[in-house]
C-alpha cells in the first residue's frame, strides 16, 4: 500500500456486511453532494461501485462528483491535466442519464480541480473544464489542508501553509468567482479562520466548506476533543457570519477525525454514528441554518468506517427533530441550489 493509500482507511466489505439496518424514511429524496470515483492501484471505486451503494435502499435522486485526482491526462500542459477528470466524469453522467442504470442521476454536478495559485492563468483551465463538462461543471476544489504535524498530511494532496492568503491564490480565486463557479474548501479546523478571511474578501463568491471543517482527532489532537470542539465552534461561528459560505455535513469517518470506528469488532450502528457526530452536526446547523447545510457521504473515503446505507440512516437520525422544510433543505434542497442541479 502506498503512503497516499495509507492515509485512507481500508474498505473491508465483509466487515461492513456485518451491519444491516432497515432503511429509515426510504422515500425521502436525497442529493449526495460529495462523492468520488477513482482507480488507484488496488482500490477501484467506479460507476458500478457507486451504483451499488446508492441502490442500497435510500432514495438517492442525484449525486455530485468532487475532485479526486482521478483520470488526469497523462500528457499535455501540467495545469490542464486535471481536465481529464472532468471528461471522465461527464461520461459517467452521460451513462446515468440514459436511464439504463435506474432513476438516480449520478454526477449531475461536477467539481473538478484547477490550481488557483496559477493566478490569472487559471482562467484557461476553468474554460477547458466548462467545455469538457457537458453543462455539468460547477466549480473546483483546491485542497489547502495543512498542519504542522506531518501525521495529518495527505501525501497525495500536499499544500503549503496559509495558501489561501497568498496573492497568486487570490488572483486565481478572483477569476473563479468572476466566472460564476463555486469553490469547495477542504482544510483542517485550525485553518477555518483563513477561509473566513477569503470569504470576506470575496463576498459574492459561492463557497462550501467540506466535512464540517475538518475537526482533527489524531496526532497532536489525539485525546483532546474537549479542546478541539470549542476552538472549532468559535471559528465556525465567525465563518457563519459570511452568508456566501455553505457547509457539508459529513466526512467524519476518516482516520484523521480520530473516532476509531474502524477498530470495532462490528461496524458502528447508525445510532452510534449519530451520537458521536451530534455535537458537530447540530452546532453547524444551528450556526448556518438548514438552508446553508447539506448532508454528504464522502464515499468511498468514509467507506472504511461504515456502509452507505448506515451512513444515511445516521443522518436521518440526526435530522429527526427537524421540520419537513428543514429536512428537505438538508437532504436535497441546499445541494440542488448550491450546485444548480436544475440549471
Amino acid at each position: 500500500m502506498s503512503s497516499t493509500q495509507f492515509h485512507y482507511l481500508e474498505v473491508r466489505r465483509a466487515w461492513l456486511a456485518r451491519r444491516v439496518e432497515p432503511i429509515i424514511e426510504p422515500g425521502l429524496p436525497i442529493v449526495d453532494p460529495h462523492h468520488h470515483l477513482w482507480d488507484r492501484g488496488g482500490w477501484r471505486y467506479l460507476h458500478d461501485d457507486l451504483l451499488a451503494d446508492i441502490n442500497a435502499g435510500h432514495n438517492i435522486t442525484h449525486t455530485v462528483f468532487v475532485q479526486a485526482r482521478a483520470f488526469h491526462r497523462a500528457d499535455g500542459p501540467e495545469e490542464l491535466r486535471p481536465v481529464g477528470e472532468t471528461e471522465f466524469v461527464n461520461g459517467v453522467a452521460a451513462m446515468s442519464v440514459s436511464g439504463l442504470y435506474g432513476p438516480s442521476r449520478m454526477c449531475a454536478g461536477i467539481v473538478g480541480h484547477a490550481n488557483l495559485a496559477l493566478g490569472a492563468r487559471v482562467e484557461a483551465v476553468l474554460t477547458a473544464h466548462l467545455a469538457a463538462g457537458g453543462g455539468r461543471f460547477r466549480g473546483i476544489r483546491h485542497i489547502t489542508a495543512w498542519d504542522s504535524d506531518p501525521v495529518m498530511l495527505n501525501p497525495g494532496n500536499p499544500a503549503p501553509a496559509e495558501l489561501m492568503g497568498t496573492a497568486a491564490f487570490r488572483e486565481g480565486f478572483a477569476r473563479l468567482a468572476a466566472m460564476g463557479l463555486s469553490y469547495d474548501a477542504w482544510l483542517y479546523h485550525p485553518q477555518i479562520p483563513e477561509l473566513t478571511a477569503l470569504a470576506r474578501a470575496f463576498p459574492a463568491a459561492r463557497m462550501v466548506l467540506d466535512h464540517v471543517g475538518g475537526p482533527l482527532g489524531i496526532g497532536r489532537f489525539a485525546g483532546k476533543g474537549a479542546e478541539v470542539f470549542p476552538a472549532w465552534r468559535a471559528s465556525m461561528a465567525e465563518l457563519a457570519t459570511c452568508p456566501n459560505v455553505y457547509v457539508k455535513l459529513g466526512g467524519l469517518g476518516m482516520r484523521i477525525n480520530g473516532y476509531g470506528f474502524e477498530n470495532g469488532a462490528e461496524p458502528p450502528s447508525s445510532e452510534a454514528l449519530a451520537a458521536a457526530w451530534k455535537p458537530y452536526i447540530e452546532t453547524t446547523i444551528e450556526l448556518f441554518g438548514a438552508d446553508r447545510c447539506m448532508f454528504e457521504s464522502n464515499f468511498p473515503v468514509d467507506k472504511g468506517s461504515y456502509s452507505y446505507a448506515v451512513c444515511w440512516n445516521s443522518f436521518k437520525r440526526l435530522a429527526a427533530g427537524a421540520s419537513e422544510a428543514e429536512k428537505a433543505a438538508l437532504f436535497s434542497g441546499t445541494a440542488t441550489r448550491f450546485y444548480r442541479l436544475g440549471a
